[in-house]
């Protein structure tokens, strides 16, 4: 009888509720698992057939990227493709990929895997520059042969026989953008925050997450299982039967506690005192609009277009993106959508564009800093956002505004595409409401000039936060400073939403503030009423915002704004919410 593996118990971050337990899939910076099996050899010549397929997949799929890049970046950053097809022509890979088949019995996968590493190590370790950045295009397209191979994305998930829980160093925008959702029982990162991508896929989806697990992936070994607690931050390698009793127990609470959110869920969405709050869903998806629908929320008030860009690792043109558009406004069924143009940048990084590394990217050459420095990219977008609009409720939003000059400029160029889709006779809404994010300092303190440019404000407290307290938000060293309680944040809430009321300019908060109901009744206070946050969210936050009413709200602004710490802030936020939502504890 084989002896059973030790627990072993980690602490991170909670970063999205529930409970799960099932086998670990490692997921390490996008690499994907290769199987492993015999083949048989009247098999061999189908398995080579399937090679020669997947060859031709990837040479049409990196032709497809090198065109699209010599069209909106430039013939010179498209070159760096032809070394990828010239690898792809190569007819010795062919042939010793054949060879190792008929040596090893493997399958193909397998002898693909071992063949273009050997070629990969070699160039790695020649002396001459050029052949060694070689060893480079050879990993790339290495994990792309295998992934078209196999059947997956460049998530490396799609092919699993069955849910698995993720676990990764941590996840990229690019990562996420492309994982196979339906394959994922949870996530667990070594690092990350209360923020990153790995948290809002996690919320999105419904799926616990815990993060910032320090040598997690480092205590893990084959054949593991784990559990993770996304309620406390905890992961448990190889649990034992005690402890899974345990979590039991803990699985029937949680399940009476949703059963009583859904009792009340078609319930009127309003505070104890009958007042209105709006809640909108964010989305990069239509999945994601229609699960926000379903849970209630009244329209989309932050569609991210660059999980498009980032799915497809392309820039996709004005027609490619007209089509994801019109889904979108098709799963909405009506309600309004808010699509915020293209947010690329930071840690959200397109490979095929092929940019240079800075020092500081989320202070860098991001957002609408990128859409004004490439306007071809920039005006395909507000073209095809403008010609769904004819067939929806559309809104259309400018991301990481820092100044007056900025979204004028944005303005000019929305012109210029409403000019030339009159001058093609295609029909778009001439009176499309036009807002801008609220995400830095600069914007906060001048958001009286901005209101005089827009119709709606969207505050963005991810970013926000992180530029207030000059807290990078994904570095690990760091992340404890990430604090949304800080005075300094509750501040500049404070005055946009002061003077988005002064100017009658509507505003709504997307960050994951929004999602958290222990914030809510301060943004009431605060004066805010229309929350957009993930879709699966929305059920507690109904739910709570029924348990007070405004003059509450008011009472626990005024405390709050009074306070000098953000630990007073986050310890009279949970007092608040645990004394009205009792009949949860018990």
């Amino acid at each position: 009888m084989p002896k059973e593996k030790k627990e072993i118990i980690l602490y991170g971050i909670p970063g999205s509720p529930g409970i799960s337990h099932g086998a670990v899939f490692r997921f390490l910076h996008g690499d994907i698992e290769v199987p492993h099996y015999q083949v048989s050899e009247s098999e061999q010549p189908s398995e080579l057939s399937r090679f020669q397929d997947a060859v031709e997949m990837t040479r049409d799929q990196i032709a497809e990227i090198r065109n699209a890049v010599s069209k909106n970046l430039g013939e010179k950053e498209a070159g760096i493709f032809d070394a990828h097809l010239l690898v792809l022509e190569d007819k010795a890979l062919f042939d010793d990929v054949e060879k190792d088949i008929k040596q090893t019995g493997d399958n193909i996968e397998k002898c693909v895997y071992r063949v273009t590493q050997r070629y990969h190590d070699y160039f790695n370790q020649l002396e001459d520059e050029y052949l060694r950045e070689r060893a480079s295009d050879l990993k790339d397209i290495s994990k792309r042969l295998l992934g078209n191979l196999v059947g997956v994305t460049a998530s490396g998930t799609a092919f699993l026989g069955e849910p698995r829980i993720l676990v990764s160093e941590d996840l990229s925008p690019s990562d996420t953008a492309s994982l196979d959702r339906s394959k994922i029982l949870g996530i667990a990162t070594d690092s990350g925050g209360r923020t990153s991508h790995a948290v809002i896929m996690a919320r999105a989806s419904g799926v616990p997450a815990v993060v910032g697990l320090r040598g997690l992936t480092e205590k893990l070994s084959e054949g593991d299982s784990i559990l993770i607690d996304g309620f406390e931050g905890l992961a448990i390698i190889n649990p034992g039967q005690t402890t899974l009793f345990r979590y039991g127990k803990v699985g029937l609470r949680r399940k009476r506690i949703k059963d009583l959110l859904n009792e009340e869920a078609s319930l009127p969405t309003v505070t104890k005192d009958g007042t209105k709050i709006n809640f909108l869903a964010n989305a990069d998806s239509p999945e994601e609009v229609i699960s926000g629908i379903e849970n209630g929320c009244e329209g989309v008030g932050l569609f991210r277009t660059e999980s498009i860009f980032l799915r497809k690792n392309q820039i996709p043109s004005e027609d490619q993106q007209f089509e994801d558009y019109s889904e979108i406004v098709s799963a909405a069924g009506g309600q309004v959508i808010t699509i915020r143009t293209l947010d690329l940048g930071g840690d959200k990084i397109l490979d095929s564009i092929g940019r240079e590394k800075e020092e500081n990217p989320f202070m860098g050459f991001r957002a609408i800093r990128y859409c004004l420095r490439n306007p071809a990219i920039f005006l395909d977008q507000l073209r095809a956002i403008l010609r769904v609009s004819a067939f929806g409720k559309v809104k259309i939003m400018f991301p990481m505004i820092s100044g007056v000059g900025e979204l004028v400029r944005a303005k000019e160029f929305l012109f210029t595409a409403k000019r030339q889709l009159t001058d093609r006779g295609i029909e778009f809404d001439e009176e499309i409401e036009v807002g801008c994010m609220i995400e830095t300092p600069s914007a906060v303190t001048i958001c009286d000039m901005l209101a005089d440019e827009v119709d709606f404000f969207s505050v963005g407290t991810n970013d926000l936060v992180q530029y207030l307290l000059a807290v990078d938000r994904v570095n690990n060293q760091i992340a404890y400073l990430y604090e949304p309680h800080h005075p300094a944040v509750i501040r500049a809430l404070l005055h946009i939403f002061q003077v988005s009321k002064q100017k009658n300019v509507e505003v709504t908060l997307c960050g994951e503030i929004a999602g958290d109901p222990h914030f809510l009744p301060l943004l009431i206070g605060l004066g805010l009423d229309s929350f957009s946050a993930t879709g699966t969210l929305i059920p507690e936050l109904k739910f709570f915002g029924r348990r007070f009413t405004t003059e509450e709200a008011q009472e626990l602004k005024d405390r709050i704004t009074k306070m000098r710490r953000s630990s007073e802030v986050k310890a009279c936020l949970k007092a608040f919410y645990d004394d009205r939502v009792s009949e949860l504890m018990n």
